[in-house]
């Protein structure tokens, strides 16, 4: 409690008054915990290798992000000659290649060097951390309807026009398909509902419902007003409302649950202010530079970009080898930040967002900014880029998930005062933005003027859905995916109900650690994850791809314990990782590893469980697979948590459940005279 005598703000509910100082203060408080963090990650008495002219240092841990290290970070070099002054060399990262760090220092040292002991410290690089800050400070400037929304503003829309939602048949007429013939295509399109993912939605889409620009303009070149007409209701009302702007500079949120589609509305959002409102200046971010990497994929593929229009702008610190070829094409013009500034679409992320601060760019650039996977990133990171909005006219759009992993906070102090929360979920916790079913309606529920909530899963099977819909999304989630995908795995030999893709597998194994590590393992989950690997990936039943598989687990070392165990059965290419690796992504199956196996302990939930309590990780977790989950795990430690709980008692109702015995308040648990369609949506 010390720490409220000298920052009494964090102890306050966040206001326009003390915003700079509350958030301040915790983005040092994270920063100190960084600098304590990464100095135990210090190394003795190690020796460089020589490459050339440059030097190596190989570094374990750092391909797990222990220490995390960037190109462009510096790390401080220091002798052992202890009866000399010690003397400190500054060396900076060029190249990370697995463990291997390769550094660039002062000429003289690098040709002196003859492989003497060195103590290795590392630091932590302020850039990010910086932006946040002067992002803080300027945040003021937006203001209460940005940052404290509390009633509805309606402005004079940015574009009136009258939609046309629904073209298939003219569609067919322009491509000269006979009436029978789109008949076909419309039955088999909703069959299909939707394809598989959201790459082939843009790409089959813009072939059927575009031309290539040729200098037409966008009305005469077809009938649908929509780029993409495969998109359902709750996407066509999204991209209205942020085409219309009524509410600017009010955020509007694009609530995107798991696999309903959200990167597909924000691209057609986007196409659609780009060719409706000529003078409009887009800024899109994400936290990441995979999430910013694929909004600048899907645009490109939609062939609907002259050149010359949209930029991916990275950092300097990013290396090339590592981007696609698509990306590399918008890349180039990034380079000079100047040039950069005049393209119509910047797509970047939101720390690289901070770079245009720099060369005197404010509040008033551009006209909109759109953040995704805006759950994902600390609130003063979100403001480095709306601090580029218009306070007055700017257009806002945040698209993410609340109910999904939020940003990543390393201090406990700095998470208990708020910094865990990103933007986009304190906004929805607010009156204005809260779910309201008397004043909206029961399907609606939100203020349509201000949130979208999209419902439409084109990822998972019905019986994988139901729980995660029934648990974080009021069993709002409807299946729209692609039966020849979900349906695949149904007929699997092992599944303990037929036709029911689900898999509990109770084991009483244990948990362990080796030496001071402190990250958990458990050797007889691993050996039954393996099974389930080789069992799934060399079925005689149905062939499934080792990309095609996914396994989760929360701790480092069950990571490392698990990778080991599938190269020696040539199953190295399943990926194996945290539930942090994993959001934003799908796989056909998903095995889960839970780890924690401790009976006997009286501590509570939260020690016990450790990151098994994170209602958002295992919400994460249990929406990725397509077709198949299996969860390896103890019931006796898992049925303290509440999600768990769930989960366990959805698998005994619905006859998935093997393994070891059940805890006592399980064991009523039956399924007779129990129609298992009651569980499902």
């Amino acid at each position: 409690m010390d720490i409220l005598i000298f920052q009494p703000s964090l102890g306050e509910a966040l206001t326009l008054a003390n915003y700079k100082a509350k958030f301040s203060a915790l983005l040092w408080l994270e920063e100190i915990y960084e600098e304590m963090e990464i100095k135990e990650l210090s190394m003795c008495g190690v020796t460089l290798e020589k490459n050339g002219n440059l030097l190596v240092l190989r570094v374990p841990g750092v391909a797990e992000g222990r220490p995390s290290l960037c190109i462009g970070d510096r790390i401080i070099l220091k002798t052992q000659d202890y009866s000399e002054p010690i003397v400190h060399y500054i060396a900076f990262v060029t190249e990370i290649h697995d463990e291997e760090v390769t550094l660039k220092l002062n000429p003289e040292f690098e040709q002196a060097y003859n492989s003497e002991p060195m103590d290795v410290e590392f630091t932590v690089s302020r850039t990010t951390r910086r932006r946040c800050h002067f992002a803080v400070e300027q945040a003021i400037h937006l203001g209460q309807k940005v940052l404290f929304p509390y009633q509805v503003t309606v402005q004079s829309p940015q574009v009136v026009k009258q939609w046309r939602d629904s073209e298939w048949l003219s569609d067919a007429q322009n491509q000269n398909i006979t009436e029978e013939d789109e008949d076909k295509r419309v039955q088999n399109g909703n069959e299909r509902m939707m394809p598989k993912d959201e790459a082939a939605v843009i790409s089959d889409v813009v072939t059927i419902a575009t031309q290539t620009l040729n200098g037409t303009s966008v009305s005469s070149r077809r009938n649908c007003d929509f780029f993409n007409p495969m998109l359902n209701e709750h996407q066509k009302l999204a991209v209205k409302r942020i085409l219309s702007g009524e509410c600017r500079p009010t955020p509007y949120i694009l609530f995107g649950p798991p696999g309903t589609g959200k990167t597909v509305t924000v691209i057609e959002a986007i196409l659609q202010i780009h060719y409706t409102i000529p003078d409009s200046r887009i800024l899109v971010c994400a936290p990441s530079n995979s999430a910013s990497d694929l909004v600048c994929s899907r645009l490109h593929d939609s062939n609907l970009l002259k050149p010359g229009v949209m930029v991916r702008v990275n950092a300097s610190s990013r290396n090339e080898e590592t981007l696609s070829d698509v990306i590399k094409l918008y890349s180039k013009d990034g380079e000079d930040i100047w040039k950069a500034s005049r393209f119509r679409i910047i797509i970047v992320t939101c720390s690289s967002a901070g770079m245009f601060y720099q060369i005197g760019i404010r509040l008033g650039h551009f006209t909109h900014a759109f953040l995704d996977e805006a759950g994902q990133a600390s609130e003063p990171e979100s403001l480095i880029p709306l601090g580029l909005i218009s306070e007055v006219s700017g257009q806002i759009v945040l698209s993410g998930d609340p109910m999904q992993l939020g940003p990543v906070i390393k201090s406990r102090l700095a998470s208990v005062y708020g910094l865990h929360i990103s933007l986009l979920e304190r906004l929805m916790s607010r009156p204005l933005y809260q779910r309201d079913e008397e004043a909206f309606g029961a399907t609606e529920s939100y203020n349509p003027l201000l949130i979208t909530k999209l419902v439409k899963n084109y990822r998972s099977h019905a019986a994988l859905l139901t729980l995660p819909s029934r648990l974080f999304y009021h069993k709002e989630l409807e299946v729209c995916a692609d039966p020849s995908v979900t349906n695949s795995l149904l007929g699997w030999n092992k599944l303990p109900r037929k036709g029911f893709p689900l898999v509990f597998h109770g084991m009483r194994g244990t948990e362990t650690r080796e030496g001071y590590n402190p990250s958990w393992f458990n050797p007889t989950e691993a050996v039954q994850v393996m099974f389930y690997c080789c069992l799934v990936a060399k079925s005689i039943y149905h062939t499934v791809s080792q990309k095609d598989i996914g396994v989760i687990t929360p701790y480092q070392k069950q990571v490392e314990k698990i990778r080991i165990l599938l190269r020696s059965v040539d199953l190295a290419d399943i990926k194996v990782g945290s539930v942090e690796e994993f959001q934003g992504q799908e796989f056909l199956v998903i095995i889960l590893s839970t780890v924690r196996s401790n009976e006997t302990s009286f501590a509570d939930e939260k020690q016990l469980l450790g990151f098994l309590t994170n209602s958002k990780r295992f919400n994460v977790a249990i929406t990725r697979p397509k077709a198949l989950l299996i969860i390896v795990g103890n019931p006796h430690v898992l049925v303290r948590d509440a999600c768990f709980s769930a989960l366990l008692e959805y698998s005994l109702t619905n006859g998935a459940y093997i393994g070891c015995d059940l805890p006592q308040e399980l064991q009523n648990l039956n399924q007779v005279g129990r129609d298992p369609e009651d569980d499902l949506l």
